[in-house]
């Protein structure tokens, strides 16, 4: 392959750099295949075009049309698929490589899609928890809001998920209103640089939402902002110089630091060498020793094992990985391909030397590489090692080096409590996991590492099926930990897209609150006309529309009648000297007949655009309702969600259910699909 020079898309326009650019090379062949070079990059403008252009742009669009727009951005990448995995094959990634690389990321993308809209309103703005009282008579309340920041969000990214990486990061930051400048690592650049362009050809995102660096950062350091946002993956140490730079912390710039750790994975005392727990571990440690060539961040660095166990899983995993199939990722069989690059190569052979100080060496891959027809002697290929401590609470170098490759080290407990002692020691990490069918043991060792660990993975014979996996961070959870993992934290759904905004407590009256936030506020200024609002289409209805509706007297009739009906005759509803022998004066009625008779209140009867009910949110009874009460509703609009690309919206109707003497004995949401006008 002819090598060529990637460009970086900057201030709206592709750039070749013109300076001493960086050779990339094959890591299966070490051949020469691109070139990267981000000088002439005016760092302090693509800052300024990501806030000014970028920025602006996106902001004008509500959650849920961003989220569409990573549904079609998904779409779009999914049919071209096939370009990044070939591109894959230079970093040195088997098809199952490059299958978690490329389709986790995009898979991260439907995932971001799905959960803004199911989750986020159709708005501007994000309000976060209820309304808070802030005085006796109710006006003056606070509410938290979250706004987008006005800045950019810089990722730098590691070189192992050159597509997961960038778009993991991409997803809640562009969610959540903010352009992305993508800083890829170097030796990968090129896959990640052909996505971009990819996504700037479709057209699907707004003009300034991501551009892409191939190169250094340079200064851009130097011009970043308060409202901007940096995210860094990779080593522990880089991440502690950049943490450290005099602008990011004289700005409190936000730096959130993802970092590789020593993940530990615990096989449970319960787990012989006949059990379904056993076979799964060995199977786990297989699949990350070998998976990306042990080049994860969550890769397992430290094999924790019961000491009557420990001879059973060494030459469990010394006789597994004699089989795997290693040499050019491009053969079928192939299961483990070569490290990114030479110099990783040298850096993991250093820190097995580093690692050697308190350990043996106890196993090395000794098979011949499968070659493909070329000579595999100039690529980056790596033997898979198994390391053994004798002695992991006098050691230092198991929990504190990390050879990031093929290497694990094996070490054993006699207890429980040893186990967890162990794990702590490597001093915070992304993951940790147990096998065990214990729950007992689970609970205690879940608990007794979590404040350790960002996630910790519990595997038995009923779950391990769906299992995703130790090293699979999903988009659901949070992905991130303490210490030398970094501090930061990383997906976990709607959580990381609040990363990249401002929450901001909102004092005032009521009214005015629900003004800036459009929902309305209890306390807040109601509007009453002829018309009821179930007789209004989406468009007609306004925050603040409200009905009160006559009144109805509950009786011991009614409360019989429902008890029949529903089946329901718990005692305090059937029996007058049961309900006294607890909280009651006597018989109520049932929650949610006082519910239904509600509805019988405010419910307009004829065919109208209300569509269906959606559903109840925040039901609370308050007070009891006792036979010969009077209930009455008020029935307010509460606020308004379109949905986008249909003919309805979904509103949020406030209701409160009031007895004779004006106190709330009911109040809840009520979720209605509304029709648009034809």
């Amino acid at each position: 392959m002819t090598h060529m020079t990637l460009k970086s898309f900057a201030y709206g326009q592709w750039i070749e750099g013109n300076g001493n650019p960086a050779a990339l090379c094959s890591a299966v062949t070490g051949e020469h295949i691109f070139d990267a070079d981000s000088t002439g990059l005016d760092f302090k403008q693509m800052l300024e075009y990501g806030r000014t252009v970028g920025g602006v742009n996106i902001r004008k669009y509500t959650f849920h049309q961003r989220a569409l727009m990573l549904k079609e951005l998904a779409k779009f990448l999914t049919d071209r698929k096939e370009i990044f995995y070939k591109l894959s094959y230079y970093t040195g990634a088997t098809k199952t490589d490059a299958w978690f690389d490329v389709d986790g990321g995009i898979g991260t993308l439907f995932a971001f899609a799905s959960k803004g809209r199911k989750e986020l309103p159709n708005q501007h703005v994000y309000i976060d928890g209820g309304t808070e009282s802030l005085s006796k008579n109710g006006t003056f309340v606070g509410r938290h809001i979250c706004v987008p920041l006005e800045g950019v969000a810089l990722h730098i990214n590691a070189f192992n998920f050159p597509c997961w990486g960038m778009l993991e990061k991409f997803s809640p930051a562009f969610l959540a209103g903010m352009p992305c400048i993508i800083k890829p690592a170097t030796s990968t650049s090129y896959v990640a640089q052909k996505m971009v362009e990819e996504i700037i050809a479709s057209k699907i995102l707004p003009e300034g939402a991501i551009q892409i660096i191939c190169g250094s950062v340079g200064d851009m350091f130097d011009h970043l902002s308060l409202q901007d946002v940096v995210t860094f993956t990779g080593s522990h140490s880089t991440g502690i110089k950049l943490k450290q730079h005099k602008n990011i912390i004289e700005n409190s710039v936000r730096f959130t630091m993802e970092a590789d750790s020593l993940n530990c994975c615990v096989l449970g005392e319960d787990a012989l060498p006949d059990s379904d727990e056993f076979s799964l571990f060995i199977k786990e440690i297989i699949r990350e020793v070998t998976t990306k060539a042990g080049q994860r961040c969550t890769a397992i660095r430290r094999i924790i094992v019961p000491k009557n166990l420990e001879s059973d899983v060494i030459l469990a995993i010394q006789h597994k990985l004699s089989k795997i199939a290693i040499g050019d990722p491009a053969l079928e069989d192939v299961k483990m391909g070569p490290l990114v690059g030479k110099e990783q190569v040298k850096e993991v052979s250093a820190r097995v030397v580093d690692l050697l100080r308190s350990t043996e060496k106890i196993f090395e891959y000794s098979n011949d590489f499968k070659k493909n027809g070329h000579s595999l002697e100039n690529g980056a290929f790596f033997r898979p090692t198994l390391l053994h401590c004798s002695k992991p609470f006098t050691s230092l170098e198991p929990h504190s080096v990390e050879a990031f490759g093929p290497v694990s080290t094996v070490m054993s407990y006699e207890n429980l409590d040893e186990a967890i002692e162990l794990v702590k020691r490597g001093r915070g990490s992304l993951v940790g996991s147990l096998f065990t069918n214990d729950d007992t043991v689970a609970r205690k060792f879940s608990l007794g590492i979590a404040p350790y660990h960002g996630r910790v993975l519990i595997v038995n014979r009923f779950c391990a099926k769906e299992s995703t996996g130790h090293g699979s961070p999903m988009p659901q959870m949070v992905h991130g930990g303490p210490g030398r993992a970094g501090g930061g934290e990383e997906l976990g759904g709607i959580r990381s897209v609040l990363h990249y905004m401002q929450r901001t407590a909102l004092q005032g009256s009521p009214t005015t609150l629900g003004k800036i936030y459009d929902e309305y506020t209890a306390g807040g200024e109601i509007y009453l006309d002829a018309v009821h609002p179930f007789r209004k289409h989406f468009e007609d209805l306004k925050i603040g529309n409200s009905i009160i509706t006559k009144t109805r007297t509950i009786t011991l009739d009614d409360i019989e009648k429902f008890a029949s009906i529903s089946g329901d005759h718990f005692y305090a509803h059937m029996s007058d000297d049961d309900a006294k022998k607890s909280i009651f004066t006597g018989r109520v009625a049932h929650g949610y007949f006082i519910l239904s008779a509600a509805a019988g209140l405010f419910v307009d009867p004829g065919f109208g655009p209300v569509m269906a009910n959606y559903g109840l949110e925040g039901l609370r009874f308050v007070k009891p309702v006792y036979p010969n009460d009077t209930i009455q509703v008020q029935l307010t609009v509460k606020s308004k969600r379109p949905k986008e690309g249909e003919n309805s919206g979904i509103v949020e109707w406030d209701v409160i259910v009031l007895n004779q003497n004006k106190e709330q004995v009911a109040v809840y949401t009520l979720l209605t699909l509304v029709a648009k006008k034809p």
